[in-house]
């Protein structure tokens, strides 16, 4: 694995030291430079366990805090055919190595007793239960006897019937569940004397009765009779529990999500395999108390879900895999249940607005760690990088397979120019951090996706990748800048990585130097700037041009039918972005195109379906400035001569209730007055009624 100093020390800007062989033989090279220094970096993650622990037990290194970090530069590059040409790269992963942690997250706490519900054929449940029983209080939920039966000892609680729902997550389930069968499991003593007796086979071994089998000739409630466990009059009977830990083993899914809920594990298979036993050793380990990061954060401000109980943006309830999101139009939000969120951030990736934002990490932490990466990449000489972008751990994995191949001879590896770098999901990072890496010198973002993902998040991947090639095409920049690649073994992954050699792109003329931030359409903002900047297509319109967009995209303007519009300005109340503004002045309807997120608000709350959204990206100086889409002259109170309204919406109201029964003569006329003069006007007849009367 060729390595040299002097190009490597550009990453850290100052000379640096090579040890070669860093393993367990040069253990106390590694002890020394612990002691020396308040951060340490490992180049290779073999050892990680073993320099972690030899950290942890040093005395010098606790007392000062010292800081070890892991980067794999021997899979990544230095086991690649590209080797001698991935020093730039190399130099690149060191520097972002040796940024700092990112700042801590809030977390999201699961207490668990160790209350185990297995479901399924009553023997496999039995298996299952006599493997961790001693670790776990165990309840069985038949659904039938399986090809063996039960067992004649009863070790565990055994419940039966119909399941009605299985809700929660680990440390909170609860099961309701119809409990219809005559025989009642509570009472029954496995002595198998209703088997005997049934002429019809109708009870197994797990001591239900088949009701499609049976004809009611009641022998084998005569045979129960000293147990009484047999009751065919006994009403059907509603029940709920609470339980921990799922274990289903059943032939069809309680919970049929891409991604189920924590403490909920599912074999179909049963245990008959390596993943069952897995499993069990897993469940055996929770109980006790959990945490995770809370990976979200919403801001109801900025959400453009609804408004007035009327939905315009959905996204993020419809590409989340984990049920997690839910619309609550009363309270016009969202409801993200921290419980059942998996991380993934698919929904911080197609919100429009930034309301659902990604916090581990943040996507200031993201957008530095990009720019540190390419920034060290050009600084040590390297040129046209790919930046990839892989899952911590399937991705990264298989990143890995593709090195030890490579040093194998099986494969070429990673080519020297691709940068890759690990997220929590390969779903979390959006058009945002894409578009910034490309102003940072990135000539292309690739995603890799190994087959684990839900196939909602690769549409919505495909769909931004989407949005943001056209958009980079409209203003001028050539070639294929982003890539979804799927592949789930280390040849797919190479030959994918050398087709990216064949392409080549257009990129702005210089290196932004914003800094992405928290606010998601900010961050937008600043790198559309940059990309309108150095833009080739503008340098021959230099008064910008509009670039018609896919629909989806977050970015537009709207449409207005004036000859429909009455100007009842319902849609500026709808908008959540402030692009839709009235004129305190004059009945106007203005608009601020830099402001639209295309969320449909206003199209669905226009009662006049006067509306239309145009994805599309205005390259010039008015995407920032106010327009009027629509204006009218205003109608005067027919009594003060007050303006208020329009006259396009006083007549069209006119005619919709001049034939209402409760708008005739007077009624009418006071629709054509103001507020003030329609309560004078009323308050004035009444009193003339009054003294007629007297």
């Amino acid at each position: 694995m060729p390595l040299e100093p002097k190009t490597l020390g550009v990453a850290l800007a100052e000379p640096l030291t090579l040890h070669s062989g860093l393993c367990r033989r040069e253990a106390p090279a590694f002890l020394r430079a612990l002691a020396d220094a308040d951060q340490v970096v490992v180049a290779c993650t073999q050892e990680k366990r073993l320099f972690t622990e030899l950290a942890e037990q040093t005395p010098d290194a606790s007392a000062t805090g010292a800081v070890v970090r892991f980067v794999n530069i021997r899979e990544t590059g230095g086991w690649s055919r590209d080797a001698r040409s991935a020093m730039p790269k190399i130099a690149a992963l060191l520097a972002a190595a040796h940024l700092p942690e990112p700042e801590p997250v809030p977390t999201v706490t699961y207490a668990s007793q160790g209350r185990l519900l297995i479901v399924g054929p009553l023997d496999q449940a039995e298996r299952a239960a006599a493997l961790v029983g001693d670790a776990l209080a165990v309840t069985l939920f038949s659904q039938g006897p399986g090809s063996d039966g039960g067992m004649q000892e009863r070790r565990h609680p055994v419940i039966a019937g119909r399941i009605d729902s299985l809700t929660g997550w680990l440390g909170a389930f609860r099961l309701a569940w119809t409990r219809d069968n005559p025989i009642d499991l509570d009472l029954c003593t496995r002595c198998n004397a209703c088997v005997r007796a049934c002429p019809e086979q109708a009870i197994g071994l797990d001591y239900q009765i088949d009701a499609s089998r049976c004809t009611s000739h009641r022998d084998c409630e005569r045979a129960c009779g000293t147990a009484g466990a047999i009751r065919f009059d006994r009403p059907a009977e509603t029940l709920d529990a609470a339980f921990d830990l799922v274990l289903d083993l059943g032939a069809n899914p309680l919970i049929d999500w891409h991604a189920p809920p924590q403490g909920y594990f599912r074999l179909p298979g049963g245990l008959a395999n390596t993943e069952g036993l897995q499993t069990l050793l897993r469940l055996r380990e929770l109980v006790g108390e959990f945490d995770k990061p809370k990976f979200f954060d919403y801001k109801q401000k900025l959400c453009a879900h609804s408004r007035n109980e009327v939905v315009g943006c959905n996204a993020c309830v419809e590409v989340c895999s984990a049920h997690a999101i839910t619309s609550d139009k009363a309270r016009q939000r969202v409801v993200v249940n921290p419980n059942l969120c998996v991380g993934c951030g698919a929904c911080t990736t197609v919100c429009p607005t930034g309301a659902l934002g990604y916090t581990y990490p943040r996507a200031p932490d993201q957008g530095t760690k990009m720019r540190t990466l390419l920034s060290a990449y050009r600084q040590a000489g390297g040129r046209d990088a790919v930046l990839m972008l892989h899952g911590e751990e399937a991705g990264q994995a298989l990143v890995g397979e593709l090195g030890r191949a490579a040093q194998l001879g099986r494969a070429h590896g990673v080519p020297a120019n691709v940068l890759p770098l690990a997220l929590m999901h390969v779903a979390s990072a959006g058009i945002d951090l894409w578009l910034s890496a490309l102003a940072f010198g990135a000539s292309q973002v690739v995603v890799l996706a190994v087959g684990d993902e839900a196939p909602q998040y690769l549409a919505a991947l495909r769909q931004q990748m989407h949005v943001a090639q056209t958009l980079l095409r409209g203003l001028g920049y050539q070639g294929t800048h982003f890539a979804l690649i799927e592949a789930a073994t280390p040849a797919r992954l190479d030959d994918a990585l050398a087709g990216l050699r064949t392409t080549r792109q257009t990129l702005p003329s210089q290196v932004a130097r914003f800094a992405v931030v928290a606010e998601k359409r900010t961050t937008l903002e600043l790198v559309l700037d940059h990309l309108i900047d150095h833009a080739p297509a503008l340098k021959s319109a230099p008064d910008g041009l509009p670039i018609a967009l896919p629909a989806g995209a977050p970015f537009g303007a709207i449409t207005v039918d004036k000859d429909a519009c009455t100007l009842c300005l319902a849609c500026v109340g709808a908008c959540p972005a402030g692009a839709l503004l009235d004129n305190p002045s004059a009945p106007q309807l203005r608009f601020v195109e830099k402001n639209c997120v295309q969320c449909g608000l206003c199209e669905t709350t226009c009662p006049e379906n006067a509306i239309a959204l145009v994805p599309r990206l205005l390259a010039a100086p008015q995407r920032r400035q106010q327009v009027v889409l629509n204006e009218a002259p205003p109608w005067s109170c027919v009594r003060c001569g007050k303006p208020f309204g329009t006259q396009k919406a006083i007549e069209a109201m006119l005619g919709r209730l001049a034939g209402h029964s409760m708008f005739q003569g007077e009624a009418l006329e006071r629709l054509k007055m103001c507020s003030d003069c329609r309560v004078i006007d009323l308050y004035s007849a009444n009193n003339e009624v009054k003294i007629t009367d007297l």
